[in-house]
């Protein structure tokens, strides 16, 4: 999503060990002493560590396109990464440098500009992009081609169609159930339910690799002011979610949690999400606030609780080592000479 100023509370095969091993003087950190020593200097948390950062794509540009803006994540076939930027286009990223390989600008059945915010590579190769103008979820062939388009329910179209808010919907993606299950988080609450429930739509694939409209599940922010930017699914069927929000003067809150969806109520036939018994919500666990992460000597260009945060949206699992699943996290700098386009690589245990 675009930079906007909310208030907010303070605070499948890539190949892990070798992402982002260009990333440059920015993840230049004195050698430890040891092991014990080094994974505490790394520890956000219990369940997180942050491995490294790399700032090496803020502020460049290849092929006339600004290399920023980004706000989804994916791994392709070939195992490099699929940059998603809100501005309508697409970028094939070196999986070890980061180094712009190509880029695919994208665009609507009418040749408009998306607001493109969720991405996941399918199966075939084909790109399903999620836009928050309408909302909408395409499939694109890898030169930018409409392939589809698939249903979305009708409540959660953006006002004056349905009860959304324009710039507060689908923006998280993500493959579940061996890749049968397509889902979709909307960023914030719609009209007539309780602000900080959010709801998270799936469809199930069919034939053809189509997919139709199926459950759809509520889930709670931290507070009200706090969106969901992105969600990825684990292969146990369980996500890990983002939550984000930013207050002027203070900065950005980050915090990274594990939700399980498999017993939650499915809301797609409840008109208003008010907290009301027998709406089974998803449960959802923190695993750390990007905040407790240790700075690695990151800098800021604007005042931020730790100054490693900026405006983290992206986010994908690019494999697991030693019982921990290798997240790679990007930050939209909104094009702004304040925020910086930063990648994180962090190591999570999802217990």
């Amino acid at each position: 999503m675009r930079l906007r100023t909310v208030l907010a509370t303070v605070t499948a095969g890539l190949a892990a060990a070798t992402c982002l091993s260009a990333a440059g003087s920015a993840n230049a950190v004195a050698p430890a002493t040891g092991a014990a020593d080094t994974a505490a200097a790394h520890a956000c948390s219990s369940s997180v560590s942050l491995d490294g950062f790399s700032d090496a794509l803020d502020k460049t540009t290849f092929g006339g396109y600004f290399v920023g803006n980004l706000s989804a994540l994916a791994v392709d076939k070939d195992g490099s990464l699929a940059a998603l930027a809100d501005r309508s286009y697409l970028f094939d990223l070196d999986a070890k440098t980061l180094a712009p390989k190509s880029v695919v600008g994208l665009a609507d059945e009418n040749g408009a500009a998306l607001d493109s915010e969720g991405l996941v590579v399918d199966r075939d190769g084909t790109r399903l992009i999620t836009s928050e103008t309408e909302p909408s979820v395409r499939r694109y062939s890898v030169d930018g081609k409409i392939l589809d388009r698939l249903p979305v329910p009708s409540s959660l179209l953006v006002s004056p169609a349905g009860r959304a808010t324009s710039n507060q919907t689908f923006e998280g993606l993500t493959l579940l159930n061996g890749g049968r299950t397509l889902l979709a988080s909307m960023e914030y609450a719609i009209s007539g339910d309780t602000a900080g429930i959010v709801r998270f739509q799936t469809w199930q694939r069919t034939k053809g690799d189509h997919f139709e409209l199926s459950a759809q599940y509520a889930y709670r922010t931290d507070a009200p002011i706090l969106g969901v930017p992105e969600v990825q699914a684990l292969p146990d069927g369980r996500l890990l979610v983002l939550e984000r929000g930013f207050t002027s003067g203070v900065g950005n809150t980050v915090r990274l949690y594990l939700a399980d969806p498999r017993h939650a109520t499915d809301t797609s036939g409840t008109a208003n999400l008010t907290g009301q018994a027998g709406v089974r919500l998803i449960k959802k666990t923190l695993l750390t606030d990007i905040a407790s992460c240790p700075s690695l000597g990151a800098t800021a260009k604007q005042p931020q609780p730790n100054p490693l945060l900026d405006n983290i949206e992206g986010m994908v699992v690019t494999g697991r080592a030693k019982g921990a699943y290798k997240v790679l996290l990007v930050s939209d700098d909104n094009q702004n000479a304040v925020q910086t386009t930063r990648f994180y690589r962090l190591s999570v245990r999802a217990h």
